[in-house]
């Protein structure tokens, strides 16, 4: 028996081994401009770098980049493809979406968007990424991200406060009627504010849930038709996760969270949240963008200017 479980280890750290060899490591590191370092018994490997570019305080203690303040990206050999990648971003909030742009332009999934402290000032983000592909065009994408990041903070080497829209009107005064044509549905009105919601059903532990459980995407409009502010929820399944991202970040949407509100829910439903200024009909516009990708009911063809 001791033979056998000790031939089973030498046969796993071989097809580790093998996988890693496959790796052009060589090429992960000039595409990424880091030199990495090959986990041998994962067949794993893995480049970083910490952001310590930007002081950054948690609770009133200046954090070493070494507590959790490092940016990573992890290859190994694919199944179906030469490599996967897994990583995680450490971003400020004016840096979020225009990385995210920047990783699903060039075909990495984002797959979470978080934070891991209370009290940090500057606030920080973590960004998880994957993908699958030749080790060229996964290194290059993360390149990408990484670049994008740096150009960032070459601009403005302190992180915005601020996204620097126009301030909102004291009192809001959103026309319903344009916004109702918009999403194909009637809105619900308070004090110049207008939310539209629409739930989707799933099943958790058996039982049935809808929008009233949570399981919903909504999004409320605020400020004047002209200057307008729009925030709010997409419920959307693992695949329609993406396409939405994109929809939205093209139309200038910012996408300031994505996780998960469940567990043992089917389907799998993600959750991301977000934000966008502009005209009241713009943002409806753009929102609904979303909704049609993820083929919410009620909500057809966009509606004529």
């Amino acid at each position: 028996m001791k033979q056998i479980f000790t031939t089973a280890l030498a046969f796993i750290a071989f097809v580790y081994a093998s996988a890693a060899a496959e790796l052009n490591t060589v090429r992960i590191d000039e595409l990424t401009g880091l030199k990495g370092k090959m986990n041998e018994k994962e067949g794993v490997y893995k480049v970083t770098f910490p952001r310590n570019d930007v002081k950054v305080v948690v609770d009133g203690w200046t954090m070493p980049p070494f507590m959790g303040l490092g940016t990573w990206a992890a290859f190994i050999k694919g199944v179906h493809t030469e490599a996967m990648v897994m990583g995680d971003t450490v971003l400020f909030e004016d840096e979020v979406n225009a990385a995210m742009s920047a990783a699903l332009d060039n075909g990495l999934s984002v797959t979470a968007l978080h934070n891991h402290f209370f009290f940090d000032q500057p606030k920080v983000y973590f960004m998880h990424i994957e993908g699958e592909g030749a080790v060229d065009k996964l290194a290059g994408a993360v390149r990408k991200v990484y670049d994008t990041t740096k150009q960032v903070r070459a601009a403005s080497p302190k992180s915005k406060d601020s996204f620097g829209a126009a301030h909102l009107p004291e009192k809001n005064s959103i026309t319903a009627a344009p916004l109702n044509e918009i999403f194909g549905a009637q809105g619900e009105s308070k004090d110049g504010m207008v939310k539209f919601t629409f739930g989707r059903p799933a099943t958790m532990h058996g039982v049935k849930i809808d929008n009233a459980m949570g399981v919903n995407t909504w999004a409320a409009f605020a400020g004047s038709d002209d200057n307008a502010v729009v925030d709010g929820d997409f419920a959307v399944t693992e695949d329609q996760l993406q396409p939405v991202l994109r929809s939205l970040l093209k139309d200038k949407i910012n996408i300031v969270a994505i996780h998960q509100h469940m567990t043992h829910e089917e389907p799998r439903i993600m959750f991301f949240h977000y934000w966008g200024r502009g005209t009241a009909k713009d943002l409806a516009q753009a929102i609904k963008g979303g909704f049609l990708i993820s083929g919410l009911l009620g909500v057809s063809s966009p509606a004529q200017n």
